[in-house]
């Protein structure tokens, strides 16, 4: 089995998919959320996220094709642990329904989500978007995407959360409910 070579380009090629798709149910999702009175908060902020996910898949692109690894341990525990990270990025996305966007875009006085993976992390998506930039390039066997991109976003999303947690404090309704949905 260590000899035998699994061509991941499916897996690569469904990556990109799921990126589009998630573009287009953020832009849709920014109008609804325009449309309800939502104001876009440090829009020029976007600009190095979408920086930082077409230099992370360039170089992926250029370091692991033709994208063909070892049928092993490690390739199928990481397949399994790219699978697992995607329930909680669809469980997130599920939750917060029209909220969930690439852009930081906040409805003046709404109240902010506390179900769902939000009762224990208060950015569950930037955690799995960080075991994404680990798990993906270990699974490419892309070790020069990893060492290069894990540093740099971590440095984004520093400034990412500290932008969100900024415009909710400005424009939400921080009140926490309780199970009952009463005000603590």
């Amino acid at each position: 089995m260590g000899n035998v070579l699994l061509n991941l380009s499916w897996f690569y090629l469904l990556l990109l998919i799921q990126r589009g798709a998630e573009l287009l149910l953020c832009a849709r999702n920014r109008r609804r959320l325009q449309a309800r009175g939502g104001r876009e908060y440090a829009p020029r902020s976007y600009r190095g996220m979408v920086a930082l996910y077409l230099g992370f898949h360039l170089l992926l692109l250029i370091e692991a094709y033709p994208f063909r690894v070892p049928a092993d341990l490690l390739t199928w525990s990481l397949l399994t642990s790219y699978g697992l990270v995607q329930l909680l990025r669809y469980w997130t996305i599920g939750v917060l329904g029209d909220f969930w966007n690439t852009r930081i875009v906040v409805i003046p006085g709404s109240r902010l989500v506390r179900t769902g993976p939000f009762r224990w992390l208060r950015h569950p998506n930037y955690l799995v978007m960080t075991l994404e930039f680990a798990i993906i390039p270990l699974l490419l066997r892309a070790p020069t995407t990893l060492l290069l991109f894990i540093p740099l976003l971590l440095v984004t999303l520093r400034r990412r959360i500290a932008l969100e947690e900024e415009a909710l404090s400005r424009w939400t309704d921080f009140t926490t409910r309780n199970r009952d949905g009463k005000a603590d």
